[in-house]
């Protein structure tokens, strides 16, 4: 009896902890009612050196409980990415008396606050300590240049919808500087710009590109709604740009009208930084987006072409993603965890059709657009051993699970493949279409019916896949809701619209264009297709193929290679011993360090080397060549 009560109360203490751990949120969810009152937002962005950001708000509040976010979860990200180790310095006050914050027990993102008795708002400040450098996170600030966005450098009420919150944000830059965003200016004094209000929402999805070296171009002189390219530069001198090259992001907007018939902003601002120093971004947003490319992207036209369809890729999300995105995406604020099923459609017909319209602008040849094409093919044709065990479906899950952080065996882990497994799977729609309407409709149809309705409508009209399939019917009758599933759930790469389209992919000892460009850019040598692995111009291993001859022989990712075949190793030697082995028995001898280890590695590859190339099938009709012209 002793022991039964003393087991009784054990279990009853337990429960109670339990009950104690599992509590409901204290995070108020948002509502769809109006803030009361305007936030007014101020940034100080002069501290280049520091490469600090100082952040002051006034925050209208009554008396009471008040939290506090830091947005989480980011568009563009798919992610809960939002930079809360660099938020710094936190203070709180009311009629000039501090109050005390405290952070949530179980959401880091939130800090409450009681408003005392007589208040009408509380004034925030904090400061956002940007990285130093790269092992940090992306650098935001240099000397010359500067990056605002705006949810790294704000809080906001927590219990609303993000765009029925009003902010009047205002931003000092160093002096000299000029910006290009998509807010609208307000006023100006002395370093300090003040924007017109605008909603949470918005403000977040209109970043700010700043800069010592600025230029501003139009690219629809007398067009129905403006759009300009903002450029901000290292030096003066990668500002300037040809004719011809000006004429090409000019038509870029062309084609793009042409493809969606519509447009769902009021006005666009390409933003370009052509820097060696801040770091890489290619990120959408609705009426603008942040880009950068090598200081080098006009000044040498003919040698920058790599990843020259970045603007298209980006200026497509104001249709595929920003005006229409997936419903478990459209969440009402920023720190409601976002759902990241369609990403296949949001990104992935995205990257086909930056692919596809920079090809039909003239950002890229219809060459280099096929070669860049022949590189995603091999991809997932042998690339991708992960798809033994995952599918493109699945790797939607990757912006929460791996958050774009170095993976050990990227090929059969694989990462966010909804963005190049996808663009293959909208090749093979597209020409699907084709075949079933003898070649009278085809994804342009699509892109028209599901993107570019209301023009001049730019309120965000969610979507789900059966809205997709629904779409794809009424353009050529075929059960497509079963034709989409079997490619995104299933576990084979998707050729079907390259061969469909009249081009093979084939391998040979030649490596491509692209292939001579993404190796320099990379400064690596690119042996996936051949011995199965990829190599630093170090000699350090970034990549093995999983269950290809280097893997079976031992190799792996972060060992680093000393010589080849008893020659000082360098990227030449190594192609010259796999091309060798061709018609030697002798496998390729690689002296690797791991750690603090020395061994032999030998390779039994004598196949020599293959490099993927598309092939004209000339018993078809040129579906894809027909893609690829200007419209």
């Amino acid at each position: 009896m002793k022991s039964t009560m003393l087991a009784s109360a054990l279990l009853a203490a337990l429960a109670g902890i339990g009950a104690s751990a599992v509590r409901a949120d204290d995070v108020p969810a948002p509502q769809d009612t109006a803030y009361n009152g305007t936030l007014k937002l101020v940034v100080d962005a002069t501290d280049l050196d520091r490469r600090i950001f100082r952040v002051r708000e006034n925050i209208p509040a009554q008396p009471g409980p008040l939290t506090l976010l830091f947005p989480e979860w980011i568009p563009g990200h798919h992610s809960p990415s939002g930079p809360i180790d660099q938020f710094a310095g936190l203070i709180v006050t009311a009629g000039g008396k501090r109050i005390e914050w405290k952070r949530d027990e179980f959401n880091v993102y939130a800090f409450h606050v009681d408003v005392p008795a007589g208040a009408s708002s509380v004034d925030v400040e904090f400061q956002t300590l940007t990285p130093q450098d790269a092992r940090q996170g992306r650098i935001v600030m240099t000397p010359d240049i500067v990056n605002v966005q705006w949810n790294q450098v704000s809080l906001y009420p927590a219990g609303y919808r993000a765009d029925r919150i009003q902010v009047e944000p205002s931003v000092k830059f160093p002096a000299g500087f000029q910006f290009g965003t998509a807010l609208e200016q307000a006023g100006k004094e002395g370093d300090t710009v003040t924007f017109k209000a605008i909603d949470y929402n918005d403000l977040v999805d209109s970043p700010i590109f700043a800069g010592r070296y600025f230029k501003r171009v139009d690219l629809d002189p007398n067009g129905r709604s403006p759009v300009h390219l903002n450029i901000v530069a290292d030096n003066a001198k990668a500002l300037e740009i040809k004719p011809e090259a000006l004429e090409i992001h000019r038509k870029l907007v062309q084609q793009m009208d042409k493809l969606y018939g519509a447009r769902h902003y009021n006005h666009y601002d390409f933003l370009l930084a052509l820097t060696e120093k801040l770091g890489g971004i290619g990120l959408e947003h609705h009426r603008s987006s942040e880009n950068s490319a090598s200081p080098n992207y006009f000044t040498e036209w003919d040698k920058s072409w790599l990843g020259r369809d970045l603007l298209a890729h980006e200026y497509n999300h104001s249709w595929d993603g920003k005006y229409r995105r997936g419903a478990d995406l459209a969440t009402p604020n920023f720190n409601v965890p976002m759902g990241d099923s369609l990403l296949w459609v949001y990104e992935g017909q995205t990257q086909f059709w930056g692919n596809v319209v920079a090809a039909r602008a003239g950002l890229l040849s219809q060459d280099q657009a096929r070669d860049m094409l022949a590189f995603v093919a091999a991809t997932y044709d042998k690339g991708r051993p992960g798809l033994s065990w995952r599918n493109i479906q699945d790797t939607t899950n990757d912006p929460t699970i791996a958050q774009r952080r170095p993976l050990s065996y990227r090929n059969y882990q694989m990462s966010e493949d909804y963005y190049s497994g996808g663009q293959m799977i909208w090749l093979d729609v597209d020409t699907k279409l084709r075949e079933l309407t003898k070649n009278k409709r085809s994804l342009d149809d699509f892109a028209k019916a599901f993107f570019g309705m209301k023009d001049g409508d730019w309120k965000v009209n969610p979507y789900t896949f059966e809205d997709v399939a629904s779409t794809l019917n009424g353009i050529a009758p075929y059960d497509w809701a079963t034709y989409l599933r079997d490619r995104v759930d299933g576990h084979k790469g998707d050729l079907e619209g390259i061969e469909r389209g009249g081009w093979k992919l084939v391998y040979n000892d030649k490596p491509s264009d692209a292939l001579k460009a993404i190796e320099g850019r990379r400064h690596y040598t690119d042996l996936t297709y051949s011995a199965g692995f990829a190599v630093s111009s170090k000699g350090d291993i970034s990549d093995v193929r999983w269950d290809g001859p280097a893997f079976n022989a031992g190799l792996s990712p972060g060992m680093h290679i000393v010589a080849v075949n008893n020659k000082e190793f360098d990227g030449d030697a190594l192609k010259d011993a796999v091309t060798a082995a061709k018609t030697d028995k002798a496998p390729i001898e690689l002296l690797v360090k791991n750690f603090d280890q020395y061994k032999t590695i030998k390779i039994d590859y004598h196949e020599g080397l293959k490099y993927p190339h598309l092939e004209r099938d000339k018993s078809k009709p040129d579906w894809l060549g027909e893609l690829y012209k200007a419209k």
